[in-house]
């Protein structure tokens, strides 16, 4: 009996959109079942392969409601605290959506350290497994890792720069 190849995988489809926000260059990416990647940069070229990169299974297409994807979101990143009505995706082990969904319940203005957050899940040595959840993340500002800190503190290990970390948690005190 012949042997049938495999009939090959269908991609799947994730719209994105590229623009500016408070904080600099904006991409923000859709799945069928909510927003899947937000991400910030200097550079909208370094943010599309980033996308690539995170998503390489997928076919990335442009969105055709780009304004309506890209307005709440930027809304989001100039006022952090805001919350964000869109239904989320986010993609990572069971692992880091539970330190995820722990991230969603620090309150806006507020920060914890890795080790607190760590605590908090039960898992008081997994520190490092905790910061590397949080450097995982995929969804800037709608998962609030920028509030997390070091144990003495300081500002330190923001996937989109500690400049922006500052930024977003300064923005939330004012508040």
């Amino acid at each position: 009996m012949p042997t049938v190849p495999p009939s090959p995988a269908v991609a799947e489809p994730l719209h994105y959109a590229v623009g500016a926000c408070a904080l600099g260059a904006l991409l923000v990416a859709r799945s069928a079942r909510g927003l899947c990647a937000i991400l910030l940069g200097d550079d909208a070229a370094a943010l599309h392969t980033e996308l690539r990169r995170s998503f390489p299974q997928a076919e990335l297409l442009p969105a055709a409601d780009s304004a309506a994807l890209l307005a709440p979101v930027a809304a989001l990143v100039a006022a952090p605290g805001g919350g964000l009505d869109l239904p989320l995706d986010p993609r990572g082990t069971p692992f880091q959506r539970r330190v995820w969904q722990a991230l969603g319940e620090i309150p806006a203005g507020s920060t914890l350290s890795y080790a607190a957050l760590a605590a908090r899940l039960g898992m008081p040595r997994a520190v490092r497994a905790v910061a590397g959840a949080c450097a995982a993340n995929r969804l800037a500002v709608a998962i609030p890792c920028h509030r997390v800190l070091r144990g003495d503190g300081a500002l330190a290990g923001y996937r989109w720069g500690v400049a922006r970390k500052r930024a977003l948690l300064e923005c939330e005190a004012r508040r």
